[in-house]
């Protein structure tokens, strides 16, 4: 019987039967102990708090009460019977508090976020940072309309693509790739993918610049963009840190910017960032889109380049976005990684080059 990752490489297979009939690559996930971020419920029963989880096996959304959890990192499953017992018997710290959440790192940083159907006072805060002390992370305190930040609200994670080592700023509520030994392959792919190249990149949707980093380095200039201020934030400080000086971040969104390239509409916001659209030479765009997909125009835009690497958590819209990318490229190659192991969720990768 094939392994759920070879389901999943079958079934992008199926997807791609219209415009690829080549191999899948894959890349595989440790079994358990994969997951960088998590968040769990709170449930109080018995005086006394307890991690939970919904448990839908039968149909019907029930509550599991659960001391860890076998899928998520090994700092976490540390943590979480030292974080239940040292707030056990103290009211400040659970009073109507209702879900954790926990976002780990390969390089040994922790944040920690309480979230609580109250509001947080100076008695919630002093006691909180002596939880961050005793535990040795950061803590955050979360209620409607009330966040309290008692170091900070991030952690730096290290990443190795290629033997080169990445420190990227991952903020609180941000997203990011919740596997990382499988976000290091994915990075690897793309920069695979690449190659070495003497003209200039665009990427959509950068995020905290994940792939920007690693791309920069197959790349005269790099292009990107994103909407978010605090993703552009970490982006710029992520940047920095790791000297990746010929990236320059636009942020807008795709919408935006193809509107800009057409020469429909000029935005303040680039000429803040110094960026003249005019001394980029791009041949190839990098796009890590959301579920939904790729809109028309922006698909429009992606044609007038020579070469697309497409990286996708939705196979279906994968699929219709091929359907008109296909009309003037082709997909080369393909892949599919185990961001998620034993679970139905696919994510794939794609290059295209221009027929």
């Amino acid at each position: 019987m094939p392994t759920v990752l070879q389901q999943h490489a079958q079934q992008l297979q199926q997807f791609l039967a219209p415009h690829y009939q080549g191999e899948v690559e894959m890349f595989a996930s440790p079994s358990d102990a994969y997951r960088m971020r998590s968040e769990f419920r709170v449930w109080h029963q018995d005086g006394k708090p307890h991690y939970a989880v919904y448990d839908t096996t039968d149909g019907k959304r029930q509550i599991q009460l659960i001391e860890t959890w076998p899928i998520v990192h090994e700092s976490i499953a540390q943590v979480m019977p030292r974080l239940m017992a040292a707030v056990t018997g103290n009211d400040v710290l659970t009073h109507k508090w209702f879900q954790v959440e926990f976002l780990a790192t390969l390089s040994g940083e922790m944040l920690i976020t309480l979230v609580y159907h109250r509001a947080l006072d100076a008695a919630w805060e002093e006691a909180a940072r002596a939880l961050e002390q005793e535990l040795n992370v950061n803590i955050i305190g979360r209620s409607r309309k009330q966040k309290i930040v008692l170091s900070r609200d991030y952690v730096t994670e290290e990443l190795n693509v290629n033997g080169q080592k990445y420190r990227y700023r991952q903020i609180e509520g941000g997203f990011t790739q919740p596997n990382a030994w499988v976000c290091e392959k994915m990075l690897a792919w793309a920069v695979n993918a690449a190659g070495q190249n003497e003209r200039d990149l665009l990427e959509l949707y950068c995020g905290n610049g994940n792939f920007t980093l690693p791309l920069s380095r197959c790349f005269r200039k790099v292009l990107a963009t994103e909407i978010s201020k605090t993703s552009v934030a970490a982006a710029q400080w992520s940047i920095e840190e790791n000297a990746c000086n010929n990236i320059a971040i636009a942020r807008l969104s795709a919408e935006e910017l193809t509107e800009a390239m057409s020469g429909e509409r000029e935005f303040r916001r680039l000429q803040e960032a110094g960026i003249d659209l005019k001394q980029y030479d791009i041949s190839t765009v990098f796009v890590d889109p959301p579920r939904a997909g790729i809109d028309d125009d922006t698909l429009k835009l992606l044609q007038g380049f020579e070469r697309i690497i497409y990286i996708s958590c939705n196979p279906n819209t994968l699929a219709d976005n091929l359907q008109i990318l296909t009309q003037t490229h082709q997909v080369v190659s393909a892949a599919v990684f185990d961001q998620f192991p034993h679970t139905h969720h696919v994510e794939a990768g794609v290059l295209l080059e221009r027929i």
